[in-house]
């Protein structure tokens, strides 16, 4: 087949999280051409027309999504498949409404309240929200649209202060990124990441990941924050190893995982391959923090360990995006 590889446009001198695309694009290429396709690489900008042209010359019989975001802000991620739905070519991963949806932590929080899956409380400047008025710290204040952990650093956990002045530091924290946040509960307990592949019989959970957290000193709030993703001479870059085995005892909490991230990828109408964020309480309880439709490919990403972990090639799961595509034509 003849492949286009779409990812966003970096800028000149980019992050270490914009440039991240480049080595996805980099990866799926490589294991697109040792599956015998015809690939080219296109870059993807806030000028659509010019996209739009481009991919009209080159007419792929599919086009592997990896825009991440568009004009440095994840919320325009949903253009690039809303764009190749009106050009009528078939892409992978999940649809321009599953990213949307997926996109805003707050419309996924909301959809998952309606359908009776478990998400922490959170509030809304305004406080338009569940329990706005009386979130009591410990809270984290999130950004609704961006991810790869966007903004998140200790300074983000709020344990302090009167149950009102959650409005005050979305305020503050809203315009010092000038971006729209929101206050989530912040749950203390386990972290666990849980990837989804597409396969012919539905979504294959891979094997459970858990984010080890015990070299945190005392009082360190337990965050995979940016520094931790993208700084590689910090503390928590180093501290914050996935592990892949579990006692016998967590078997039921495993299985409950499992049917939560596959009730995500249902709820959403998701597709390709999908990542699940929990944490659980210390008394069991498993809440639903984030689902990353079209999660990062970076061989060093969790999703390409949860691969690994399963014995499953990188080809072979790019081979099975690109089967889920034909599927749901």
């Amino acid at each position: 087949m003849r492949v286009a590889v779409l990812h966003n446009a970096v800028s000149d001198a980019p992050t270490a999280d914009e440039s991240d695309v480049l080595v996805q694009a980099e990866a799926v290429c490589a294991a697109l051409e040792e599956l015998g396709h015809h690939v080219e690489r296109l870059p993807c900008s806030l000028d659509l027309a010019a996209a739009a042209r481009r991919l009209r010359e080159l007419w792929p019989d599919v086009v592997f999504n990896l825009v991440e975001a568009l004009g440095g802000s994840d919320r325009l991620s949903p253009t690039a498949p809303a764009l190749l739905d009106l050009l009528g070519i078939p892409y992978t991963g999940s649809s321009a409404e599953g990213l949307f949806l997926t996109g805003s932590k707050l419309l996924t929080k909301t959809r998952l309240r309606l359908a009776g899956l478990p998400t922490p409380d959170w509030a809304v400047p305004g406080g338009r929200a569940p329990a706005s008025l009386t979130l009591e710290p410990p809270y984290i204040i999130k950004a609704v649209w961006e991810h790869a952990s966007f903004g998140l650093g200790d300074e983000a956990v709020v344990h302090a202060g009167d149950p009102a002045a959650v409005q005050d530091h979305l305020r503050e924290r809203a315009a010092a990124w000038g971006r729209p946040c929101f206050a989530e509960r912040y749950v203390e307990g386990r972290e666990f990441n849980l990837s989804l592949l597409a396969g012919p019989g539905g979504p294959q959970v891979l094997p459970h990941a858990e984010i080890d957290f015990s070299a945190f000193p005392a009082g360190k709030p337990h965050l995979v924050g940016y520094r931790a993703k993208w700084d590689a001479g910090s503390f928590e870059y180093h501290h914050t190893p996935r592990r892949f085995v579990f006692p016998a005892a967590d078997a039921g909490l495993l299985d409950r995982l499992a049917a939560l991230a596959r009730a995500c990828w249902e709820l959403f109408d998701l597709r390709g391959y999908v990542r699940v964020d929990f944490r659980v309480a210390e008394q069991g309880q498993p809440w639903v923090l984030e689902i990353n439709a079209n999660p990062c490919l970076s061989p060093d990403a969790g999703f390409a360990a949860a691969l690994a972990q399963g014995a499953v090639p990188f080809p072979e799961a790019v081979r099975r995006i690109l089967a889920d595509v034909a599927a749901g034509l």
